[in-house]
């Protein structure tokens, strides 16, 4: 990653989806799957998820490891529109973007100390590959991060 941004890996998510072709498409789709959100040693200080449970639903800012590194295009086919029409790349959300970066809307199930991984955030409705790494997590506010009226 660009060394501009100092971008660490928080956490990585572990979950059934060991390859890439029978993962949803998006955040939400399954959302009876579960997943376990392990943090990295570095961050598995429980007083950085205080609060967290107060949260029905959270954010989480992810890196797509597993694509073919390529140079990115301006346009792409998306899978949704069965890969006929080409779309700006901004105008989707293809893992071949300039910066890989993912972004998943994800329902906090539990907070749970564990004996070796410390405290872990288990999940579900999560669109990750088993192993991906997780940048950041955020809170999702509906008030705010809800758009009833939005289109697309």
């Amino acid at each position: 990653m660009n060394d501009i941004l100092e971008t660490k890996i928080i956490a990585r998510i572990h979950n059934g989806y060991k390859e890439k072709f029978g993962i949803p498409r998006q955040s939400g789709i399954t959302e009876n799957t579960e997943s376990v959100i392990v943090f990295e040693k570095e961050y598995r200080d429980e007083n950085a998820l205080r609060g967290i449970e107060e949260y029905s639903h959270l954010w989480l800012i992810w890196y797509f490891s597993e694509i073919d590194k390529k140079n990115w295009s301006p346009t792409v086919r998306p899978p949704r529109l069965g890969g006929n029409k080409r779309m700006g790349v901004f105008a989707t959300r293809s893992p071949y973007r300039p910066n890989p970066i993912g972004l998943s809307s994800v329902e906090l199930v539990a907070v749970e100390k564990t004996s070796g991984n410390g405290t872990v955030l288990r999940v579900k409705g999560a669109d990750l590959l088993d192993g991906t790494p997780i940048l950041d997590i955020k809170p999702y506010l509906a008030f705010t991060d809800s758009h009833p009226n939005a289109v697309g």
